[in-house]
């Protein structure tokens, strides 16, 4: 039976069936409009880095045809192939998504759906509908990404800007187009290999019985022979609806490749200069280099490093470094003095400047936009975050922040084991940035598992993860234990960090300062471990280090420890 996702649901593909060799389908439809739907194959940036890997309509498969174009069938507007053993290396990600041709918006469009069938059955479905969007014109649907095995998340995030937008976000830019484009090829037969267990075989879903009717285009259908059914066991299917017109959309373009900035001319000079020759010493002819036959023409004088200004000629003040100011009295004549030269050149400014600092955009629902600031896109997911009051630093869009009260019960629980957390609720459509004291933030996804953290480390989490107080026991702490917070289920807990965390396996010689622990699995057994002495308390001065926690546990059990104690 299919699995039904909501938009921000993943889960690895090998939990939905343990084929490789996959249908994608994607149905999406309204009156009077036209629909592209396409493939990007994205590398570890999430950049489409080679054009080859952008499947659509004008260019159906990828070098190796581990990504392929079907065509209409089954029901479904669009279908693909996608074979995971044999997509290259280089690419992490495909998203697949859909753009309007022409005028329109995603609020228009009926009931829809992307789903993956293997060895002809459905095994998820994400369902979507047009009260999901507003003004967006294009959509990415759904990803597969690689993280440590291939993964599948829904989606469902628009773009105002429709495919000109959704390619900028991969990296990409749209091109006039020069000459009409040339009709889509048939996807090639194929036989799957071998294997000793073999996995469901790759097949398209089962036709309905009665024919599909054509889309409303606006064009009639036009009768076709009947296609000989694909080589690859999928059962026959009814007559492919006639083709689409020839969309007027731009060609795509290679994405742009960053060019080396050209190299500043050296302070108070319009140009590059090249370097004077040295002087002569005593006795040598001018130009002449030691060692050097009179008769015998110099060679050039060698260029200096790329971005290094070129020595200044003997007699003369050397420049100043790039970008500072030269002394009193040394600058070109007519410059101003006391105004630094050199300034940058064509290419920079303030635009090129904040470049490196823009948002980071991922199509998740937790993004880190560096080490020490978190962001967290509202629209994905139906439940909303718990974050930790006063750490919302800036947000986008309509999100209400709301208080979130523990009870009475939550309090006393609090107060009496110090793992209170004073929290907000964060609901809405849009983005928030949250951050805190400039603390290391760490993202934790969580599919089912648990994890121990304490209370003081913790910025913010999905508000479907369930969380408690876990109390460890132990002689010689002041009240007779420890407690920590303990979350489960499926989703995201952000943890803070003071500096970078170190993650060590557990052994059953692992200790840690109970101080200095931030997180632990929750399979782990905790000792504690007391270094205090009855002889020791005799005399004055101790180590400081009274209060240890030791970790036992199976291979796979972790701790996370920072280099800060509390």
């Amino acid at each position: 039976m299919a699995r039904e996702f909501q938009r921000g649901h993943k889960a690895k593909l090998s939990d939905l069936t343990p084929g490789t060799d996959l249908y994608v389908g994607v149905q999406i439809a309204a009156p009077g409009l036209t629909f592209d739907i396409s493939c990007f194959g994205l590398d570890a940036n999430e950049q489409l880095s080679d054009d080859r890997y952008f499947i659509f309509f004008n260019q159906p498969k990828s070098p190796e045809e581990s990504i392929q174009l079907l065509g209409a069938q089954s029901g479904d507007t669009e279908s693909f192939r996608v074979t995971l053993d044999r997509i290259p290396a280089a690419i992490q990600k495909l998203s697949f998504t859909a753009t309007i041709d022409g005028p329109g918006q995603m609020s228009q469009v009926g009931p829809g759906y992307i789903r993956i069938v293997a060895g002809g059955e459905e095994v998820v479905r994400y369902a979507f509908t047009g009260s999901e969007f507003t003004t967006e014109r294009a959509v990415m649907l759904g990803d597969f990404y690689l993280k440590d095995v291939w993964r599948f998340a829904a989606v469902g995030q628009g773009f105002d800007g429709g495919l000109e937008a959704l390619l900028k976000n991969f990296g990409g830019e749209v091109a006039e187009e020069e000459e009409a484009p040339a009709a889509p090829q048939a996807a090639p037969g194929f036989a799957p290999p071998a294997q000793a267990t073999a996995p469901p075989a790759f097949a398209a879903p089962p036709a309905p019985q009665a024919p599909q009717p054509a889309p409303s285009f606006g064009a009639p259908p036009a009768p076709q022979a009947p296609q000989p059914a694909p080589s690859f066991g999928a059962p026959p299917a009814p007559a492919p609806a006639p083709q689409q017109p020839m969309h007027a959309a731009p060609t795509i373009a290679a994405p742009l490749t960053p060019q080396a900035p050209p190299a500043p001319a050296p302070y108070g000079q319009p140009g590059h200069q090249p370097p004077q020759p040295p002087q002569p010493q005593f006795g040598q002819v001018p130009g002449q280099i030691p060692g050097q036959h009179p008769g015998q023409p110099a060679p050039p004088a060698p260029t200096p490093p790329y971005g290094q200004p070129a020595p200044a000629p003997y007699g003369q003040p050397a420049p100043a470094p790039y970008g500072q100011p030269a002394p009193f009295g040394q600058q070109p004549p007519g410059a101003p003095q006391g105004v630094p030269q050199g300034l940058p050149a064509a290419g920079a400014g303030l635009h090129a400047a904040l470049q490196l600092y823009k948002e980071t955009a991922t199509g998740q629902r937790w993004t880190p936009q560096n080490q020490q600031l978190m962001r967290v896109d509202l629209t994905m997911g139906g439940a909303g975050v718990l974050a930790r009051q006063g750490s919302m630093v800036m947000y986008q869009g309509k999100v209400d922040f709301g208080y979130k009260g523990a009870g009475f019960v939550g309090r006393v629980v609090g107060n009496a084991t110090g793992q209170e957390m004073q929290l907000m609720r964060c609901t809405g459509r849009g983005q928030v940035f949250l951050a805190e004291e400039g603390s290391y933030l760490h993202p934790i996804e969580l599919q089912g598992d648990a994890i121990c953290v304490s209370a003081e480390s913790v910025l913010a989490f999905d508000e479907s993860l369930q969380y408690e107080v876990r109390r460890v026991e132990g002689h010689g702490i002041p009240g007779g234990a420890l407690f920590t917070m303990q979350f489960q289920g499926t989703g995201t807990v952000v943890i803070k960090t003071h500096g970078t965390p170190v993650v060590l396996p557990v052994t059953p010689t692992t200790f840690a300062d109970c101080n200095a622990v931030v997180a632990w699995s929750a399979a782990s057994q905790v000792i504690v471990s007391s270094q205090v002495r009855l002889r020791r308390n005799a005399y004055p001065g101790h180590s400081g280090e009274t209060v240890n926690l030791q970790f036992r546990g199976a291979p796979g059990n972790f701790i996370v420890v920072q280099p800060y104690e509390v």
